[in-house]
C-alpha cells in the first residue's frame, strides 16, 4: 500500500476531478435519450457509474503493482491483442456498431480491442526502445522494429475502421522515438513518408471524405455530414461565458448527435460555458504537463518511457477530440478520455493510469532518497547499495 501514499497528488488529483466531471455530464448529457430510446433516463449515468468504479478498483491495483512487473508481460500482451483484433474482423464474432465492428461481445460486456492496443503498444514500445538504447540511432535496430510491430496493430485497427486510434497511436510512436533519443534525420524520414500515407489513407474512404468535406465548409452540408459539428458550434455559442446551468442545455434534446460520448465536451460548452471548458482544458493541460515531469524521475527509461507515453497518450486523445468538437479536427469519433460514457474503454483507461501513478510514486521515492543523500549534515560520499559503511579516520586535534 505504500505505492498509494506515494503517488503524485496533483496526478491523482486531475484523474479524480475528471473523473466526477464526466459521471456529472454523463447524466446530464444522455438522461432524456436514455428516456426515450431504453425508457429508463437513469440507464446511462447506472451502467457509467458502474464502470466508474471499476475503473477506481482497477486503477487502485495497477498503482500497487511495481511498474517493473510488466515487462515480462510485453510480448504476450502484444500478441494477445493482435489476436483480439483479428477476432474483432471475423464475421460472426466482431459486433458492429455505428458502421464499425471495433467490439467484442461477452454476454452484456463489450470489449474494445483497440483500448487494449494502447497499452500493449506503450509497454512494448517502453520494453523495446530501452533495451535497444545502445543501438537507438541505427534505423535497422532504432525504428524499423518497432515500425513494423507497430504497423501491424494499427494496420488491424484500421480495417476496423478506426482511422482516429490509429492515427493516435501512429502519433505515440512518434513520441515516444523521439523521447528515447531516436536520430532527428530518421524521424524526418518517417514523417515524410507517414504524412502522404496518412492523407491517401483519409481520403481512401468515401465515408471519410464526407468528413473532411465537412470539416472545411459544414455549412454546405449543415443536413448530412455537417450537421453534428454546426450542433456543436451552436451549443458553444449558446453557453457563452458561464453557461446556461446544469441540466438547462437544449442542444442535447435530440439536437446534438453523441452528447454523451464524442461530444459531451458540447455540453458542458453550453451548461458552464467558456469557464467549464477552461477548466476541463486545464485539468487536461496540468495533467500531461505534471504527469510528464514526474516521471522524468523515473529509475530507469523503461519507467519513464512508460509513465511519459501512458500520459501523452490520454493527453492526445482529449486534445483530438477537443478539436473535433470545436471544428479545428475533422471528426475521428474518439471520446474525451474519462469524461465521456463508456464501459471498456473506461475501465482500461483509468487500469492505464494506475500504472503512470506506480511510476510517479516510483519517481517521487527515489526524488526523496536523492534529497536526503544531498543533505548537508549528511555524509557527501553516497554509498553503494548493500555496501558496509566504512569509519571515518579521526582528525587530528
Amino acid at each position: 500500500m505504500r505505492s498509494l501514499r506515494d503517488v503524485d497528488p496533483i496526478v491523482l488529483g486531475c484523474i479524480l476531478a475528471l473523473l466526477a466531471i464526466g459521471v456529472a455530464m454523463v447524466y446530464s448529457a444522455g438522461a432524456i435519450y436514455a428516456a426515450d430510446v431504453h425508457g429508463d433516463e437513469l440507464f446511462y449515468i447506472r451502467r457509467h457509474g458502474v464502470f466508474a468504479v471499476m475503473g477506481i478498483a482497477a486503477m487502485t491495483v495497477t498503482a500497487i503493482i511495481p511498474y517493473q512487473r510488466w515487462r515480462p508481460w510485453t510480448y504476450p500482451m502484444l500478441i494477445g491483442v493482435a489476436v483480439l483484433l483479428v477476432l474483432v474482423l471475423v464475421p460472426g464474432v466482431g459486433t458492429t456498431m455505428g458502421g464499425a465492428t471495433r467490439w467484442l461481445r461477452f454476454g452484456p460486456v463489450f470489449l474494445q480491442p483497440s483500448e487494449l492496443a494502447k497499452l500493449a503498444l506503450v509497454v512494448y514500445l517502453a520494453y523495446s526502445l530501452e533495451k535497444k538504447q545502445s543501438h537507438i540511432g541505427t534505423f535497422s535496430i532504432g525504428i524499423l522494429p518497432h515500425l513494423v510491430s507497430t504497423g501491424l496493430v494499427l494496420m488491424l485497427i484500421l480495417v476496423e475502421p478506426d482511422y482516429g486510434t490509429t492515427m493516435t497511436l501512429a502519433a505515440i510512436l512518434f513520441i515516444m522515438l523521439f523521447v528515447s533519443g531516436v536520430r532527428l534525420l530518421h524521424l524526418a524520414g518517417l514523417m515524410a513518408a507517414g504524412l502522404p500515407l496518412a492523407w491517401l489513407t483519409l481520403m481512401g474512404a468515401e465515408y471519410r471524405r464526407a468528413r473532411m468535406t465537412a470539416f472545411l465548409d459544414p455549412w454546405a452540408h449543415q443536413a448530412d455530414s455537417g450537421f453534428q459539428l454546426i450542433q456543436s458550434w451552436l451549443a458553444f455559442r449558446s453557453g457563452g461565458l458561464s453557461g446556461v446551468g446544469m441540466g438547462e442545455s437544449t442542444q442535447k434534446l435530440f439536437f446534438l448527435p453523441a452528447a454523451h460520448t464524442d461530444f459531451i465536451l458540447s455540453v458542458i460548452a453550453e451548461e458552464f460555458g467558456f469557464i467549464g471548458v477552461t477548466a476541463v482544458v486545464g485539468l487536461f493541460a496540468l495533467f500531461v504537463i505534471r504527469a510528464v515531469q514526474a516521471c522524468q524521475g523515473a529509475p530507469e527509461l523503461f519507467g519513464r518511457l512508460l509513465g511519459m507515453g501512458l500520459a501523452l497518450l490520454v493527453g492526445l486523445q482529449a486534445g483530438i477530440n477537443m478539436g473535433v468538437v470545436t471544428g479545428l479536427l475533422p471528426t475521428k469519433g474518439l471520446t474525451l478520455p474519462l469524461i465521456s460514457y463508456g464501459g471498456s474503454s473506461l475501465v482500461l483507461t483509468m487500469a492505464m493510469l494506475g500504472i503512470l501513478l506506480n511510476v510517479t510514486a516510483q519517481a517521487r521515492r527515489r526524488t526523496v532518497l536523492d534529497d536526503r543523500s544531498r543533505n548537508p549534515f549528511r555524509s557527501s560520499r553516497r554509498q553503494r547499495a548493500g555496501a558496509v559503511p566504512q569509519r571515518q579516520a579521526a582528525r587530528p586535534f
